[in-house]
């Protein structure tokens, strides 16, 4: 029997075996590279060509989605990283998204991309490692969100995880905050007048001296 097509979104994932055999709530797996096949898919998704088009086009929107913070300051550095990438990209529709605590939310961007004349909408967590929130949270609320927009697909992508540039960044963040210490450098954007980039010593309790 053909390999049926599959999707890359969350929670769509799921293979022809499950469904024959009759297993109920099939885990999600990290998807595999696959062999298109040819011919109508008999998939309840979407067929394989849409879901696999390579790169971002114009009716594509972007959706940078963050954990979001009770401190506003936190919120609207994800505003400027989106404007940051939307700049090196030149992707048309990039918009900023808060998992919780602030707005907007997935849903407030979700319709904002449609709008926009997106028909694909692809969501970017803006997070290190697939925790709960990756695996759960993101996919539910993009899922409640599109609801209201059944002629448009979705896509939740990969977390940053594991990535040679990261290491780059990391490294950069430590050698300039230790810059700054020594008094050769300003405070990064992140530290900026918070007093946090400084070297701390804890007081040794008098009766031990």
């Amino acid at each position: 029997m053909p390999t049926e097509s599959l999707c890359l979104s969350q929670f769509t994932i799921q293979s022809c075996s499950a469904r024959e055999t009759g297993a109920r709530n099939p885990k999600w797996a990290q998807p595999r590279l696959l062999d298109l096949q040819r011919g109508p898919s008999r998939s309840r998704y979407m067929s394989t060509s849409s879901c696999l088009s390579s790169g971002v086009g114009d009716k594509d929107g972007v959706i940078i989605v963050d954990h979001g913070s009770r401190r506003r300051e936190s919120n609207l550095m994800l505003n400027e990283f989106v404007t940051m990438f939307r700049d090196k990209t030149g992707y048309p529709i990039v918009e900023p998204a808060h998992m919780e605590l602030a707005e907007p939310s997935i849903k407030d961007a979700f319709s904002l991309c449609v709008q926009q004349g997106a028909n694909r909408v692809i969501v970017s967590p803006f997070f290190f490692f697939p925790g709960r929130h990756w695996h759960q949270d993101i996919p539910s609320l993009t899922a409640e969100a599109a609801k209201e927009h059944p002629d448009a697909s979705y896509i939740v992508t990969a977390p940053l995880g594991l990535h040679e540039l990261l290491v780059d960044v990391v490294n950069d963040r430590i050698k300039h905050c230790l810059s700054h210490v020594a008094g050769d450098a300003d405070e990064c954007i992140v530290c900026a007048g918070t007093n946090k980039c400084r070297l701390y010593r804890t007081a040794l309790d008098k009766n031990t001296e």
